[in-house]
């Protein structure tokens, strides 16, 4: 099978002009489009990250951008856990990050001391 190139102006889900879309992230105003992912949005903006890992601090944003590695994790609307590469942005989303609470000092690696 052979690559086929198809001329931009042939595309024919090229996106035309779209409709910009508001969201808050932690207070702060962001601007996207309408059908953009939350992931794509916040890329756009220049938020690298939106969660903090438990162990490290260390900051985490898209990694696999198709929802299998859950580096993405956001709350939006007060729902925590939401993949932002796999939810598109809504009108009015607000969207806040997520910190990860340290683990339990009785449950290390799933083990319980006792």
């Amino acid at each position: 099978m052979t690559a086929r190139v198809l001329p931009p102006e042939r595309d024919p889900i090229a996106p035309g002009p779209g409709r910009t879309i508001t969201l808050s992230i932690d207070g702060e105003t962001v601007r996207g489009l309408d059908g953009q992912s939350i992931a794509g949005v916040l890329l756009a903006a220049d938020r690298l990250t939106w969660r903090t890992t438990a162990v490290g601090r260390r900051g985490r944003g898209v990694f696999c951008g198709i929802g299998v590695c859950y580096d993405c994790l956001i709350t939006v609307n007060g729902l925590r856990d939401v993949r932002a590469c796999q939810r598109r942005a809504l009108d009015g989303d607000v969207l806040t990050t997520q910190a990860e609470p340290l683990p339990d000092a009785g449950d290390r690696m799933g083990r319980v001391e006792g």
